[in-house]
């Protein structure tokens, strides 16, 4: 049953409707049907430096109907659009599981599957938000969730007023889609988010009301944030001018969560304008904090050969090469030859990262950009 459209979902109809009629075209003319898609590949992303974010090039991939060895990725793009229409115009969302399991079939008189497995049908579902300029959401296409937020912010979710300051100790769990249409910022006296790593140290935080105390939004991602959380951080910061530090672990990986965070992430850099946030802070933990907060030995995790490479990688990038402090962070890293996680600091006191280190790091302006 068909419901009515809002704006953004009308737009994204709208070029799903130019796509389609672009076929319809094509037959008419007697012409081999093609879509243009961008080529999603390291050689086709650059680094904006005016705008401050990674972004893909204007380089694409022609996939015709009539050519063989693209007639089955072409109708398996068109089957992808034609699964997103149906979500849309019944309001409805699902998985990319859930759109795998919908559009899978036999082919009628064939013994030929229209998607072997999941992993043939993800790239496809990529494939059309960039050639549709469409966040996956707009598909109606969410992810597993994963991530939290508690704080001074009361927000609507699809209609529901959320109180993100009494949601106990499990806090608001941070949907896949939070686009305008589905999460409506209500109000909020909070004058910054602070975004830790994982939910270990979020809940530390969380315990000892750092939010309360700070007058703050607390948020985790569980590791690597998943694209929920950073639209909403994105959101957050661009829509209620709030500014944002990440607590990370001092590793090449939090040096590489903060990266995507700040500056968009290669596989996703046709989404970086509406992700990235290029003013993001690194507050923590550092390279000098072994010695300045006087740790023990016990806490250090010595680097192995993987993390040497990958630090190297990142002093590459071209939004750290050129940033002394950045140069010097990853150089002391490298020479100390250890890696210190957020969770070291707690073999000072339970609540020191809370009480002692964020604080003052917050007031003293001492962190990395």
């Amino acid at each position: 049953m068909a419901t009515k459209l809002n704006a953004r979902d009308a737009k994204t109809m709208k070029r799903i409707g130019e796509m389609a009629d672009g076929v319809v075209e094509a037959a008419g003319k007697k012409r081999d049907p093609f879509v243009d898609v961008p080529t999603r590949s390291l050689s086709n992303v650059k680094y904006n430096k005016a705008r401050r974010f990674i972004e893909m090039g204007k380089a694409t991939n022609r996939r015709h109907l009539f050519n063989l060895s693209q007639a089955k990725s072409y109708m398996q793009t068109m089957l992808v659009a034609s699964g997103a229409t149906q979500l849309i115009e019944q309001g409805k969302t699902t998985s990319i599981r859930g759109l795998f399991y919908l559009l899978k079939h036999t082919i009628e008189g064939t013994k030929e599957e229209t998607f072997a497995d999941q992993g043939e049908c993800d790239p496809v579902i990529e494939d059309c938000e960039v050639l549709l300029n469409s966040l996956r959401e707009e598909l109606h296409l969410y992810a597993q969730k994963k991530g939290d937020m508690v704080g001074d912010i009361v927000l609507l979710d699809r209609g529901d007023e959320i109180d993100c300051s009494r949601m106990g100790s499990g806090g608001y769990g941070i949907p896949s889609i939070v686009e305008p249409e589905a999460i409506e910022f209500k109000r909020t006296s909070a004058q910054f988010i602070l975004h830790v790593e994982k939910d270990t140290v979020w809940q530390r935080f969380n315990e000892d009301k750092f939010w309360r105390k700070h007058k703050c939004i607390l948020t985790h991602g569980g590791g690597q944030p998943p694209r929920g959380v950073r639209r909403l951080l994105h959101r957050l910061h661009n829509e209620l001018k709030l500014p944002i530090y990440c607590l990370l672990d001092n590793d090449p990986w939090g040096y590489y969560i903060y990266s995507v965070i700040k500056q968009g992430s290669i596989n996703l850099a046709y989404e970086s304008q509406r992700m990235a946030i290029p003013d993001a802070k690194f507050l923590g933990i550092r390279s000098k904090d072994f010695e300045e907060c006087k740790l023990s030995d016990s806490v250090k995790i010595s680097l192995n050969d993987t993390d040497r490479k990958r630090a190297k990688q990142i002093a590459n990038y071209p939004w750290f090469a050129h940033k002394p402090l950045w140069q010097k962070e990853i150089k002391r890293l490298l020479d100390n030859g250890f890696k210190l996680e957020v969770e070291a600091l707690i073999s000072k006191d339970i609540s020191y990262v809370t009480e002692h280190y964020t604080p003052q790091r917050l007031k003293s302006k001492e962190w990395l950009d």
